[in-house]
């Protein structure tokens, strides 16, 4: 599969260009996210690298601005996570999937992960990166299947144990967030 999907937030303005290559390898995203938040423009970059089964190995997010920062963090994909030198980052201890503040694209890594079946749940524990401060933190999530992935579309509820939000994802056949109640809308494929 070798996909390009862009989203756009509902409030604001800004973009996602997003690259996504999966092949008998694995799964490779490239993306580009312009965009505010918190009253704060920001221009990011991130790469996730996973296995064929949507286990995150590497994750890589970059800020695109004059004064650039950086986050580079590698998973073994049994919880144990290292930084770009690869000190143990013993915080991240237990988390297996990784969320990006201003993408809906990381909701796809525990959807195509988990591979729960219609009314099955199951609580994560994620690296969230918020952003644009890059600041690195852990979250437990709850993703809960609605409606499976078929040959068409798929339906999830997602909860943040941690904050208390909660969103009903409707996704397309591959696990790729299609409209994200109140954050983001796919321009492009539609749906």
């Amino acid at each position: 599969m070798n996909r390009d999907v862009y989203w756009t937030p509902t409030v604001g303005v800004g973009i996602e260009s997003l690259h996504l290559i999966e092949d008998s390898a694995g799964v490779d995203v490239e993306s580009v996210v312009v965009g505010s938040a918190e009253d704060e423009s920001f221009r990011i970059r991130y790469e996730i690298e996973c296995d064929r089964r949507y286990r995150v190995r590497r994750v890589e997010v970059a800020t695109l601005d004059r004064e650039s920062a950086s986050i580079s963090l590698r998973a073994d994909t049994e919880g144990n996570w290292t930084n770009g030198n690869g000190g143990p980052m013993t915080i991240l201890d237990g988390c297996t999937d990784v969320d990006i503040s201003v993408t809906p694209f990381t909701n796809t890594l525990p959807i195509r992960r988990l591979e729960l079946n219609q009314g099955e749940s199951t609580e994560i524990e994620t690296v969230y990166i918020s952003v644009p401060d890059l600041h690195v933190e852990t979250a437990i999530q709850k993703y809960t299947c609605l409606d499976p992935l078929d040959q068409d579309s798929g339906r999830y509820r997602y909860e943040s144990v941690t904050s208390g939000f909660t969103a009903e994802l409707p996704v397309d056949a591959d696990g790729l967030v299609t409209d994200y109640p109140d954050l983001f809308d796919r321009v492009f494929p539609p749906e």
